[in-house]
């Protein structure tokens, strides 16, 4: 078992990163005033409400209410325990943690999604020692070493082999894994008897991973041909696994997206892995035909650009146009289209050539959803043909009407002119009438031919609804805020010794912060935060600390506060009170008893608007 992390090992790892640099790993942040902003990591958005205070080190979503310092964000992001954050922190950091604080992914605190992620972290070391280093290993291994991939790039990706015979089930047993873990893993099929066999079997096996590089699924690849298995064979879906929100490689693809502010999209593993060991890193697959709004969100919140780089063959023309479909509906990305040569996939075309022209056609072969959307038209078509031709530029333009720049819009008028030896007017001419006659109707039932540039669909938010705060509770939270950013406040405020806050969460922070106070010469909201772990409190706090900072040397505000809590907060209690025995005397019909409660509200009001006016 391991130990507790000394809190000053903590506060060194937390103070020794920017939060900023690590929420930008997975969340494209742009400056604005003194904060950091993007779309959310969890939840779907199209405006960015998601806030980073570099300052203080947090972070707060302003629609779903989320907030926290590194350690709670990655906790949040990848459903890890906060050992575990602080040594991904730590980590990414190089920072040296001695090895009996370091907590292991299938501890009982991590409950079963740690005990799976162990599992499938075991498994991946297995297919991957098989592969490379056993006799049953090696017709796999020279299979992929035919496929131009070398030992590095092998281990880089984790790639292993399942053998024939399985490997999984006694491997575990022998380590006493509980059955019903093994059973909900995904890693086995069980028979009628309920007898469990190893799922992957003949295959090479590709390691699915996730954000954070932890192993959450496998997709086999059959070595050998079989008419009754597919070629492919993915993990069903489980705790840890939803192929929906998961990329190919994207745990090591997403600084490399960063850095070029641009992402890859592929059809397949291989054509990530060729293209990654040819140098071109920013590249990801989606673990089905197509990205889902997930997938989608994931990408947009880290990069503002995505090139689709399907097979050359007709099925990978339909799916990058359908692609291209998908993503302009569903995001706000520049999209782009990267062609093979030759009609050759990624993967074909590395081999056929090198590395070097491998990266060429990356760097220069782009074209825009437009330009693909022109060539992809003339698909099947004779256009030697007058009919085939008409047909293809009314097509055409139909798009190029929906280009918004004039400039774009030229150059796409003057291929056209090139290619076929029409007028310029006349191709102007028709365009003016068909923007004319484009409404933003569509027909029920009908596809647009091509993907054309569109508004976003808008997206339901998990808004939280601001609270409404009455005087009392708004002087606390000010009086609190200022008690924890100024120690003279602080001093000011506790040298009353009669002086509590009325409300339970406020009075509880106030003397939370008294014990944190204890260890440390002053309240860092980043460090408080795990002090308090406590997740409404966590979120009361990181709302009062979004208030503006006050800049005064006097106290007239601090005293303000107090005469509010301390004076009129009992009144209005008193004057609640009252009003509640009112309802109660008017339902036994007492008389006496109301005439006295009158009096006495008078009373309390009167004292309450003398507070007020003084």
């Amino acid at each position: 078992m391991a130990m507790r992390i000394p809190e000053d090992v903590i506060e060194n790892v937390r103070s020794s990163v920017n939060i900023a640099d690590v929420v930008g790993q997975y969340v494209q942040l742009k400056k604005s005033g003194k904060n950091l902003f993007g779309l959310c990591p969890f939840h779907e958005e199209k405006t960015p409400s998601f806030s980073v205070n570099e300052e203080k080190q947090i972070f707060h979503c302003f629609s779903c209410g989320r907030g926290g310092n590194v350690f709670k964000f990655l906790m949040e992001l990848n459903n890890i325990s906060f050992p575990e954050a602080v040594l991904q922190v730590a980590d990414d950091a190089n920072i040296t943690i001695a090895d009996e604080y370091k907590q292991t992914e299938s501890s009982p605190v991590n409950s079963e999604f740690g005990q799976l992620i162990g599992l499938y972290e075991d498994a991946a070391k297995l297919y991957h020692h098989v592969l490379m280093n056993t006799q049953v290993g090696e017709e796999a291994l020279d299979y992929l070493h035919k496929r131009g991939l070398d030992d590095d790039t092998i281990n880089t990706f984790d790639i292993g082999f399942a053998p024939a015979e399985g490997l999984l089930k006694p491997f575990f047993e022998e380590r006493h894994v509980d059955y019903q873990t093994l059973r909900s893993s995904g890693l086995f099929i069980e028979n009628q008897d309920g007898q469990l066999r190893d799922r992957f079997s003949n295959r090479v096996m590709f390691t699915i991973r996730n954000a954070s590089g932890k192993v959450i699924a496998f997709s086999g690849r059959l070595l050998h041909k079989d008419p009754d298995a597919p070629k492919y064979l993915n993990s069903p879906e489980t705790k840890i696994f939803h192929k929906s929100d998961t990329l190919f490689n994207f745990d090591l693809a997403r600084r490399e997206i960063r850095k070029a502010d641009a992402v890859i999209l592929f059809e397949g593993f291989m054509d990530v892995i060729a293209a990654y060991s040819a140098g071109v890193k920013n590249g990801i697959a989606s673990m089905g035909t197509s990205l889902t709004t997930d997938q989608i969100g994931i990408l947009q919140r880290v990069t503002n650009t995505l090139y689709v780089s399907y097979d050359g063959d007709d099925a990978g023309q339909n799916a990058t146009h359908r692609a291209l479909s998908l993503i302009s509906g569903q995001s706000n990305m520049d999209l782009g289209v990267v062609q093979m040569p030759e009609g050759l996939d990624p993967d074909e075309y590395l081999r056929k050539y090198d590395a070097e022209h491998f990266r060429a056609v990356y760097e220069g072969a782009k074209e825009t959803p437009v330009g693909f959307a022109l060539r992809y038209l003339a698909r099947g078509r004779n256009l030697d043909n007058q009919s085939d031709q008409l047909t293809y530029l009314n097509e055409v333009l139909k798009i190029v009407a929906g280009v918004h720049s004039p400039v774009e819009q030229d150059l796409y008028l003057n291929q056209l002119v090139d290619r076929f030896g029409v007028d310029k007017a006349s191709l102007k001419e028709q365009l003016a009438d068909i923007r004319q006659t484009q409404t933003s109707t569509v027909v029920p039932g009908e596809q647009p031919a091509t993907p054309l540039p569109s508004t976003p669909t808008p997206v339901k938010q998990l808004v939280r609804e601001p609270a409404h705060l009455d005087r009392i509770e708004r002087a606390e939270r000010l009086l609190l805020h200022r008690m924890l950013i100024d120690q003279s406040v602080w001093l000011h405020v506790t040298a009353n010794q009669d002086f509590h806050f009325v409300h339970d969460q406020y009075q509880t922070l106030f003397l939370m912060a008294q014990g944190f106070k204890q260890t440390h010469a002053d309240v860092q909201i980043a460090a408080f935060l795990d002090y308090v772990n406590d997740d409404e409190l966590q979120h009361t706090l990181i709302d009062i600390t979004e208030q503006p900072n006050v800049d005064r040397d006097d106290m007239t505000d601090v005293n303000d506060c107090m005469h509010i809590i301390m004076n009129q907060a009992p009144i209005e209690e008193q004057i609640r009170q009252k009003n509640i025995a009112m309802i109660e005397a008017k339902r036994l019909n007492n008389h006496d008893l109301q005439n006295q409660l009158t009096l006495e509200l008078v009373n309390l009001y009167k004292q309450k608007q003398a507070m007020k006016n003084a």
